[in-house]
């Protein structure tokens, strides 16, 4: 049978046309831009002359500020009044004519090509295998915001946005050293997604950034349109749920990480980027764990990981308990527990399973649905479902209780809320079917998964295992800002062998 996949777009029909070097007749130039976007409304090639000499401008008209082309580079051009030299005219256009600090000069076409989709100005003078590259971007984007998804009570209220150049300034703000290093790379055949990869230079693992910028060349993909894209590239090779590559909305955080000498990935056109490695017990820490008084902080975090455990134990340990050792309830809860049961259809199992389906199913309509909706569906599913299934008998009022508080739990660490919804529902199944001593067989295996992971040379449980008496000061104990501020957050000491 013929393979289906990919017939109506096959990788091998996006091969672009190549157009060589730029040629001396301008005009030309020009002509063939036109037929590269083959008649494109948004692509402007003009034509105008200099003291005789043809000179042709093509930009994007939606990528770039109109007024800054015409004030800077076209008027002083065209209405320059001078003689241009037959040696070297670009020089002198770009050090006497033409007004801006972002200029370079390009020789192959099909580089400039994709500059003009960057938000450049282009510009080819008669005679000369050059042009002139006009830096003149204005493109589309939303202001700086909060992110949504992590507030913090006393940091900063700057998020990422799309643009790429705007979030690499948010960081240079935070970073004003020169050991601060930023690499960029272009990744996808047709996209041309442009990627920053950024660290400390006397910080960073030089075997860490080597594997990073290995893997990232090595992706083969036509379109990135997210940071998510390259999560698969970046992420371990061992299979599991969790994964050692953190994402963040946040300058700060994103500062903050490379400061420790991890490494951040920000993609164009998503306010999202990456850091790696990741450990494990940074999904129970925030920004503010910094601001307010360490014992608070511990506090706090101990708090996140007893959610944590809630989240993904609590449903397969109450199952297992009511079908297989009943007698650790107290009489009188137990008691209760029979008689709300009684009046159910189903059993323990399959009643967790359900109640966790429909909480999924509602979490997903109000994050899909349009916010002014999204409401709605929530008092629907809280109220209307939850009460009207328990009085019709479908679910007894413990186990949604359990479910209730299962889901506040799941999302106290929200980076963490896939493989929590996953877990849930296979320690729900395992406690179903073997009781707790599954659950302690399923503990244990997921125990060893967890200790298994190493990327870059990193255990994804530093410092618990191994042991590091340095990490262990920012981990669920937070020591001191003293303390902290007298060390850097050797993340790299693993891949180096020492453990201090």
């Amino acid at each position: 049978m013929e393979n289906k996949e990919n017939v109506l777009f096959p990788l091998s029909d996006f091969n672009e046309e190549t157009y060589g070097d730029i040629k001396e007749n301008a005009v030309e130039n020009g002509r063939i831009i036109k037929q590269a976007f083959k008649g494109s409304f948004d692509i402007v090639v003009k034509k105008g002359y200099c003291n005789g000499k043809c000179v042709v401008f093509a930009n994007c008209d939606g990528l770039t500020n109109a007024q800054r082309i015409a004030d800077y580079a076209i008027k002083p051009l065209l209405t320059f009044e001078g003689d241009l030299p037959e040696e070297n005219p670009l020089d002198f256009i770009q050090d006497r004519i033409i007004y801006g600090t972002e200029q370079k000069r390009e020789k192959s076409l099909d580089n400039a090509i994709k500059e003009i989709l960057r938000g450049t100005l282009l510009i080819f003078v008669e005679g000369q295998k050059e042009c002139i590259v006009f830096g003149a971007q204005n493109p589309p984007q939303r202001a700086i915001q909060e992110p949504d998804n992590e507030v913090q009570e006393f940091g900063s209220r700057e998020g990422f946005v799309e643009n790429i150049k705007t979030n690499l300034t948010l960081i240079r703000e935070r970073l004003c050293t020169t050991n601060f290093k930023i690499e960029t790379n272009e990744i996808g055949k047709t996209s041309k997604t442009r990627i920053l990869i950024c660290y400390m230079k006397d910080r960073v693992n030089p075997d860490t950034l080597k594997e990073v910028k290995s893997r990232l060349e090595a992706i083969d993909m036509d379109t990135v349109l997210a940071s998510g894209y390259l999560r698969k590239a970046l992420d371990t090779k061992r299979k599991s749920l969790f994964t050692m590559v953190g994402q963040t909305q946040r300058p700060d955080t994103l500062a903050a990480k490379v400061c420790e000498g991890k490494i951040g990935i920000i993609v164009d056109g998503t306010p999202f980027a990456l850091i790696v490695p990741r450990l494990f017990i940074e999904n129970f820490q925030t920004l503010d764990d910094y601001i307010n008084r360490p014992y608070f902080c511990t506090f706090m975090r101990g708090v996140r990981l007893l959610a944590f455990l809630i989240s993904v134990f609590l449903p397969g340990v109450f199952v297992a308990i009511g079908l297989f050792h009943q007698e650790m309830f107290p009489d009188d809860m137990l008691y209760n527990i029979v008689i709300m049961e009684s009046n159910t259809l189903f059993t323990l199992t399959i009643e967790a399973l359900i109640i966790h389906f429909v909480y999924e199913t509602v979490r997903e309509a109000g994050l899909r649905m349009p916010k002014a909706i999204g409401h709605a569906v929530s008092i629907v599913g809280a109220l209307v479902i939850g009460d009207a299934a328990v009085t019709a008998g479908l679910i007894g009022a413990p186990m949604l209780i359990i479910v209730a508080l299962t889901a506040i739990c799941s999302l106290v660490s929200s980076d963490l809320y896939q493989p929590i919804s996953v877990l849930r529902i296979i320690f729900i199944l395992v406690g179903g079917v073997s009781g707790l001593y599954g659950i302690m067989i399923g503990a244990a295996a997921l125990l060893i998964n967890l200790a298994s992971m190493t990327d870059y040379g990193v255990p994804f449980l530093a410092p618990a295992t191994p042991y590091n008496k340095t990490l262990w000061r920012d981990s669920v104990y937070r020591a001191s800002m003293g303390k902290l501020g007298s060390k850097i957050f050797d993340i790299n000491g693993f891949k180096r062998g020492g453990r201090q």
